[in-house]
């Protein structure tokens, strides 16, 4: 399986070099997976984006998580292991071996108290699912993130933070969609809605960070869960 994050970085080859060979290596059951992960092609967030979040859990301590997008559990094994007494962690994903993968992990790591594993397609779990949360994590079906975000918004708290992974497409998002393979112009088209949503409103702030293929940084500041444009 190609892990199309690792081959379409959006900075400088030199750069994103010394990001991922020069901070410092995860240790024990997070380097554990990022390791096999790599190996095996899977599809995790890279290291300098595992950092980043790393770094933002730290410092912020998040108490109640969401993650659309569980893959093998490498990111919700990293954010897990911020949580303090009580804090909690909920993940989703549809695909049955990465499901079952991922419970393996959570359960030889010592996660599993702190984590709820759900199975199935977040389009359904979403709307039924109760907050708050304080940080979400979006890494799963690109063209399906601007009809999450509602969700998603409704379910963070006031202050919250929305991080959004792979926005970028390689760089192609920013294309004309003519000029994009017509089986990814659902993607392109969905991800352009966000950005244009996200990144026009007044009433949520946001920042995009080139890490990886591009973070969308979403921050709660208004009771309303639209976002109104300028």
């Amino acid at each position: 399986m190609l892990n199309e994050m690792m081959h379409r970085p959006v900075v400088m080859e030199k750069v994103l070099n010394y990001l991922r060979e020069n901070q410092r290596a995860f240790t024990g059951g997070v380097k554990e997976i990022e390791d096999f992960a790599r190996q095996a092609g899977i599809p995790i967030i890279p290291h300098e984006t595992a950092k980043f979040i790393d770094f933002l859990c730290a410092a912020r301590q998040p108490q109640s998580i969401l993650e659309i997008g569980t893959a093998i559990g490498f990111s919700a094994s990293l954010m897990a292991q911020h949580l303090q007494d009580g804090g909690h962690l909920t993940t989703i994903d549809r695909y049955p071996l990465m499901y079952e993968r991922a419970k393996k992990n959570f359960e030889k790591n010592g996660l599993k108290q702190k984590i709820t594993l759900l199975e199935g397609d977040a389009a359904d779990i979403l709307p039924n699912l109760e907050g708050p949360f304080d940080l979400i994590f979006m890494d799963s079906a690109k063209a399906k993130y601007v009809e999450f975000l509602p969700y998603c918004m409704n379910l963070l708290d006031m202050g919250g933070i929305l991080l959004i992974d792979d926005v970028f497409q390689g760089g192609t998002v920013f294309d004309a969609e003519e000029t994009v393979p017509r089986k990814v112009r659902k993607i392109h088209r969905g991800l352009n809605n966000l950005l244009d949503l996200v990144l026009n409103a007044k009433n949520h702030r946001s920042c995009l960070l080139p890490l990886g293929d591009g973070l969308l940084m979403i921050r709660k500041e208004s009771a309303t869960n639209q976002f109104i444009p300028n």
